[in-house]
């Protein structure tokens, strides 16, 4: 795997160089001091993941991410010095393309931990990029539907899902009739500071879900921990390590299968922006349920990899740009104040 590097601090460096160390499977082929030059570096030679800082002179991590993704695009993983007083910053990259943040390894006591949690983050994407999967899941037998009153938005994001999720969330209506569930690829570590990010964008509340909780109108939950959401059949929220062997922490895959075998009730599942394929099989198996499925189209996409796999499968009954998914979400659940009517 070719690595790059854009940090202009030489400790920083040093620090991932020596995490990079002694893996026959990374190789480190450029080093840029700003995010100018790692623009140009990868237009001559274009790495496999490039470790992005947020914090350098002239361009910063940001413009760079979204100039590289526009002109170049690879594999971007934020490795930041403060992560919390660049809060802003990584998600911006990560709407803009950016796949997960980590901060950088220190140098002194941490630095065996902190290197392994960063290979751990490299590992991860270099699955992501390289993984492939069957190209479609078995149907599974149709369910009889409940109380068909309850509705629910199940919502998947991961590389460019931050911006995506801001713009959708604020066009859906605050009198929006149907519970909200999204499930971003993000390190539980900023997924607090991502849901105040969107609460501030949003016309709903938007918070953590919490383990055992029931589904209400009213409120975006987002799910907060590196364990998978999952809907029980009682219709509770669980976080639940199983399956282990999961790459994607939280899955979408995980959320949207739970959905299609417990949901009762009306549900509309949409999958955003995202390297990868995650999701892709989760809706699939909720079109075959009886569900309505939505994609978001190539030109709104920060990364065209989810959407374009579930399109493949054809487990998207719509493929929408961005700016269209909020209103049909609102044509097909409605308002609390009107009626819905028909089949889900």
């Amino acid at each position: 795997m070719k690595i790059a590097i854009a940090n202009d601090m030489p400790l920083a460096v040093e620090a991932m160089r020596r995490a990079l160390a002694g893996d026959a499977q990374y190789e480190l082929i450029w080093v840029a001091e700003n995010g100018e030059q790692a623009v140009q570096r990868c237009q001559e030679a274009l790495p496999d993941l490039l470790l992005m800082d947020m914090q350098m002179p002239g361009m910063d991590g940001v413009e760079a991410t979204r100039r590289i993704m526009q002109d170049t695009p690879c594999a971007i993983l934020i490795v930041t010095s403060d992560v919390e007083r660049n809060m802003t910053q990584v998600f911006d990259a990560m709407g803009a393309g950016a796949l997960d943040v980590v901060a950088v390894p220190s140098l002194g006591p941490q630095q065996t931990l902190d290197s392994a949690t960063l290979r751990r983050k490299i590992h991860n994407i270099s699955w992501m990029v390289g993984h492939k999967t069957s190209h479609s899941a078995k149907a599974a037998p149709t369910r009889q539907t409940g109380n068909r009153g309850n509705r629910l938005v199940a919502i998947g994001a991961s590389a460019g899902g931050p911006a995506s999720l801001v713009e959708l969330l604020r066009e859906i209506p605050a009198d929006f009739a149907a519970s909200i569930v999204l499930v971003q690829h993000v390190d539980e570590v900023f997924a607090t500071g991502m849901a105040q990010w969107l609460a501030s964008e949003s016309h709903m509340p938007v918070r953590l879900a919490r383990d055992g909780e029931t589904l209400k109108p009213g409120a975006v939950l987002l799910a907060g921990t590196n364990n998978h959401l999952y809907l029980t059949q009682q219709g509770h929220l669980e976080y639940r390590r199983e399956p282990l062997d999961q790459i994607y922490r939280p899955s979408i895959d995980v959320f949207f299968e739970s959905v299609a075998n417990h949901w009762q009730g009306h549900a509309v599942g949409v999958l955003l922006t995202g390297m990868g394929r995650d999701g892709a099989r989760g809706l699939k198996q909720m079109r075959e349920r009886g569900f309505h499925t939505i994609a978001q189209d190539e030109a709104s996409s920060a990364v065209y990899g989810m959407p374009k796999a579930a399109v493949a499968i054809e487990a998207a009954a719509e493929v929408l740009p961005l700016n269209r998914i909020a209103a049909r979400l609102v044509e097909r659940l409605g308002r609390t104040h009107s009626h819905i009517g028909g089949d889900r």
